[in-house]
């Protein structure tokens, strides 16, 4: 089939689906690598979507399409209960059945045709959110009883246990459970949240680097050792559990384990900071704990690029900007900005052109959505 073929699942499959679903994106306003810390973290849902179509078989044969260009250009199949990793994207639901059996949840094969407007690699979540949504359509297809932070947690055992990506529980959390438009407060370790809403007189803008990474790759991995190195020279269980005014504490560390707990350390109190300069409307004070987050990213933690520190740069430049930094895991990926009310989509033009000239790099701007879009 060629990928430039866009089929139905009707024309895939000779059928209609039985379940539709989809599960959003997600930005991260700040709280970067504290969910595996133990931490706070603050993501909001964006309105690029994962959709999920299923039919069930009455065999054990799952038949899935990918209508994304990437992957596009045929059906991949597999038995349930011979799930192994390495068929690149399909390791995601194979990981989803993998869980599920485990579990003892009872599954037949099934037909699945998966699309997404979440970019790849772009610091946004498109892993997590094609594991909730796929979560969600086995859910509905097969009865499951599962709550949605029950299928965020098992989105997180997808990747973790299965896919090899040592990841957080903010991604599949925030892609279960957040909002349009309203921060989720989150608690890592307890699992609590609170949903606080952005105040009036912001934009919030998006832009892509177009510089993609790779959450399963090594950078990643080694930050988060470091960071169970650092709690256990410590003496704590987790980077969460060190305080700000034991912040000395880590000076005492080999480098760079001591810039790596001072980065998680202050970042925590930055996500209170926020949701406090939230509830107030202080947009002065949400612009500051943005640069500072991104600078302790840059310094502290070495999880930026050129590219996405060129971004935040122009944002500074900005009159119209309140402040802008790295979001997602790092080493590429996707830069969000707080805005003047009104100027985001100006904003967020002038900035990628800009960008785009002095980097060479090809930006696509994600919020606020193009017209059409």
């Amino acid at each position: 089939m060629s990928p430039d073929v866009n089929p139905s699942f009707q024309e895939l499959f000779g059928h209609p689906a039985q379940v539709v679903v989809h599960a959003p994106g997600r930005v991260n306003l700040i709280g970067e690598h504290t969910d595996y810390n133990g931490g706070f973290v603050l993501p909001m849902a964006i309105p690029q979507q994962t959709h999920v179509e299923l039919r069930r078989r009455d065999d054990r044969r799952v038949r899935v399409f990918s209508a994304n260009k990437s992957q596009a250009g045929e059906i991949l199949e597999f038995e349930l209960g011979t799930e192994a990793v390495g068929k690149g994207w399909l390791d995601y639901v194979q990981g989803v059945t993998h869980v599920l059996q485990r579990d003892g949840h009872p599954l037949s094969g099934m037909e699945l045709r998966i699309s997404s407007e979440v970019p790849l690699g772009s610091g946004l979540s498109s892993s997590a959110s094609l594991d909730v949504g796929l979560l969600r359509a086995l859910r509905a297809a097969f009865s499951l009883p599962l709550d949605d932070v029950q299928l965020a947690l098992l989105g997180q055992r997808v990747e973790v246990d299965f896919v090899g990506a040592p990841v957080g529980v903010m991604d599949p959390m925030a892609a279960s459970i957040a909002g349009l438009g309203v921060a989720l407060f989150l608690d890592t370790r307890h699992m609590t949240f609170e949903r606080v809403p952005l105040p009036p007189g912001v934009d919030v803008v998006i832009i892509n680097s177009g510089v993609a990474h790779n959450h399963s790759a090594g950078d990643y991995r080694v930050r988060r050792a470091e960071c169970e190195r650092a709690a256990a020279l410590l003496g704590v269980p987790q980077l969460r559990d060190l305080s700000e005014a034991e912040l000395a504490r880590t000076e005492r560390l080999p480098d760079p384990l001591g810039r790596r707990a001072r980065h998680v350390v202050t970042e925590n109190a930055r996500v209170l900071a926020t949701v406090e300069a939230l509830r107030a409307g202080d947009l002065k004070r949400l612009g500051q704990l943005f640069y500072a987050s991104h600078d302790s990213q840059r310094l502290d933690y070495e999880v930026s690029v050129p590219e996405i520190d060129l971004l935040v740069d122009l944002a500074r430049e900005d009159m119209d900007v309140h402040g802008a930094r790295l979001t997602g895991g790092g080493f590429g990926g996707s830069v969000v900005m707080l805005a003047r009310d009104g100027t985001g989509t100006a904003v967020a033009q002038r900035i990628s052109e800009r960008y785009a000239a002095r980097s060479g790099q090809r930006p696509a701007i994600l919020l606020p959505q193009p017209t059409g879009a």
